[in-house]
């Protein structure tokens, strides 16, 4: 059985492989579409886009199963993949552990102006009033979405006492969780505001010019899902006008964000260019484990780990 699979794993994928398979390594779209050339399973870890990647699965005529190491599947062609008939795989969980960990930075970061105190060093100034006050033990959050990151940053945030009230795809009043129509009239309860829904067409956009508004003057903005999430230009007006108190961008759109995009200059924003995924040692090994579990589970005829439902984009 041929695999094609992305070069950037093997250190920590290729010891592993089972004796039998054959394994084509890919670095690039040019190297991954020769290939997937006879393979059966591909797993496809590209930063390219869906016309990129069509490419690659039309020379992968004999392909089954494609695996992913992302949650979004933004970069992949659905509706292409549908047609074929290909079983996908993405990589939910992955990265919860060091993402989530991201957004707590984040919370600790605004809740005491650590940018602006960063600022002050550089500057080599002695201040004595501080630039923040939020005390995270005592503080109400908003999460808005409620899948593997958003999990572990409940369990993270409400392990130091915060107040977390999450958003889900369904109500659930025995948890107290809010439906997806259920948060907006609630957001000026919110010292924190946290986005770790998916990326799909109809979470676009989320986060407006009304959103924006209506949270808590005092308030702070999170974002580790999808730049899309996020009404840019209307971010960037809301927080010149002082609409809410700062903010930590992680994914924004598009991606790089270029030099002279006005949201750099956006007031009391950090802006950390999708670090959030990439900031830990283990990614490999997890990769590694969830693949090789699914692959295992491919050669036996048995259902797959995290199978992509193209219905609800993720």
């Amino acid at each position: 059985m041929k695999l094609a699979l992305s070069a950037f794993w093997r250190p920590a994928l290729e010891p592993r492989l089972p004796g039998d398979v054959e394994a084509a390594w890919f670095h690039d779209v040019d190297s991954a579409m020769e290939a997937v050339k006879g393979a059966k399973a591909a797993e496809l870890d590209l930063l390219c886009g869906p016309d990129a990647f069509t490419r690659i699965l039309e020379a992968g005529q004999n392909l089954e199963w494609i695996a992913c190491c992302f949650a979004g599947i933004d970069r992949y062609p659905a509706e292409y993949i549908q047609q074929r008939g290909l079983i996908f795989t993405n990589g939910a969980g992955v990265t919860a552990v060091p993402v989530a960990e991201w957004a707590v930075m984040g919370v600790y970061a605004l809740a005491k102006g650590f940018a602006d105190v960063v600022r002050m060093h550089d500057r080599r100034e002695w201040r004595e009033i501080p630039y923040g006050t939020v005390e995270v033990s005592s503080s109400k959050v908003l999460l808005i979405g409620y899948g593997h990151i958003g999990k572990e940053i409940a369990r993270q945030l409400r392990g130091v006492g915060a107040d977390v009230t999450i958003v889900r795809s369904r109500a659930d009043h025995m948890t107290g969780a809010l439906g997806p129509d259920d948060w907006r009239p609630r957001l000026a309860e919110f010292d924190f505001v946290i986005l770790a829904a998916p990326g799909t067409e109809e979470n676009r956009g989320m986060i407006g010019a009304d959103e924006l508004r209506a949270m808590k003057k005092g308030g702070h903005l999170i974002n580790i899902g999808r730049g899309s999430l996020v009404d840019q230009q209307a971010f960037v007006a809301a927080m010149a006008a002082g609409e809410i108190t700062g903010a930590l961008l992680d994914p924004t759109e598009p991606e790089p964000l270029p030099p002279g995009d006005p949201l750099w200059t956006a007031e009391h924003t950090i802006i950390t260019s999708h670090l959030s995924g990439r900031s830990q040692t283990s990614m490999p090994d997890r990769v590694s484990d969830l693949f090789l579990d699914n692959l295992t589970r491919f050669r036996e005829g048995d259902a797959l780990v995290n199978l992509v439902d193209f219905g609800r984009g993720y």
